[in-house]
């Protein structure tokens, strides 16, 4: 696979997992009459969505020839992506049970 289409691939799987993201916070964000006591933690995970969002904005920006350096010189970028949706995802669950 070649850089171009590489980068295409990473961009297209952060652009998936940052949409279920922005779905989890609207579920969790329909519950807010529920959730007023998860308000700081739904905030924190909200600020690290934007967080996310601005590394998409950035990858996109880099060329591919560069993109494939950078992000071997990063290494694990997926696991922060995952580790919000498993937290968003475990609070819409808490919030959906109430």
């Amino acid at each position: 696979m070649n850089d171009i289409n590489l980068r295409s691939d990473h961009i297209s799987r952060y652009q998936a997992r940052l949409k279920h993201l922005d779905a989890l916070l609207e579920r969790a964000r329909q519950k807010e009459v529920a959730a007023a006591e998860h308000a700081a933690e739904l905030k924190k995970l909200a600020t690290r969505r934007e967080d996310l969002a601005w590394h998409l904005d950035e990858i996109e920006q880099v060329p591919a020839e560069d993109w494939k350096v950078k992000e071997i010189e990063k290494a694990g970028p997926m696991g922060v992506w995952d580790s919000v949706a498993q937290q968003l995802e475990k609070l819409v669950e808490k919030l959906e049970k109430q």
